[in-house]
């Protein structure tokens, strides 16, 4: 659907200036960031269908030249248009001294709005400095936790290419309960190994819930410091 079909006040550009940015939906402010689309689908579309191809905004964000390309009807020009943006709000980012995420409390309160609610179980792994600052973090699988889409090599694979000094996993229970689960201490105890192997700890593991977060490291659950204070 082209945009000029739809009535002025439902045009996302007309919409910001009516209503300001909070009643937009991302794929809205996205498609004005992207101000036009291509002859077969509209700037909307497009907006969504970028969306949809990299699973969220923070992906979308970090997506090489060559990724965002891989869309179609994203040139040259749109893609540079997206990174020097996305560059810019990393460079606001920036400006505040990230926190230490030695605290499962401080993690949690930074997943929770993207991980309490989903109705799927989602992995995501938080990278972190030699003072345990986030460096990097990034959604890497979506489904039923299985040893296959927890393989120790796309975990540290990441880690690795970020040069982070530690990894915290963190994952969510769509029922609410954050109870771990026998193959959730028999990967965590896999991934702790495997870390050690490649010279890069495992720092944590914290499962969320609707309300509340477990912590394997507070829980005394994370192999190699269970019998420490």
């Amino acid at each position: 659907m082209n945009l000029k079909s739809l009535p002025v006040q439902e045009r996302p550009r007309e919409r910001l200036a009516l209503y300001g940015a909070d009643p937009l939906s991302t794929p809205e402010l996205l498609a004005i960031l992207l101000g036009s689309g291509t002859k077969n689908r509209s700037v909307l579309h497009l907006a969504q269908e970028l969306l949809a191809h990299f699973g969220s905004l923070r992906a979308l964000s970090e997506a090489s030249l060559q990724e965002l390309r891989e869309v179609k009807g994203i040139g040259v020009a749109k893609a540079l248009q997206l990174q020097a943006i996305f560059a810019l709000l990393s460079r606001i980012e920036k400006k505040q001294p990230a926190a230490s995420l030695d605290d499962p409390q401080k993690v949690f309160e930074l997943i929770r709005p993207e991980l309490s609610e989903q109705k799927i179980e989602m992995l995501m792994v938080l990278l972190c400095d030699v003072k345990r600052r986030l460096i990097h973090r990034e959604i890497l699988s979506k489904g039923t936790l299985t040893e296959t889409l927890l393989h120790p090599r796309e975990i540290f694979h990441a880690a690795i290419r970020h040069r982070a000094h530690s990894v915290i996993l963190a994952h969510n229970h769509p029922s609410g309960d954050p109870t771990p689960s026998a193959r959730d201490l028999e990967t965590t105890e896999i991934l702790a190994h495997a870390g050690r192997v490649v010279g890069i700890e495992l720092f944590d593991h914290i499962i969320i819930g609707r309300d509340s977060y477990v912590s394997f490291r507070q829980k005394r659950l994370m192999p190699f410091i269970k019998n420490k204070i």
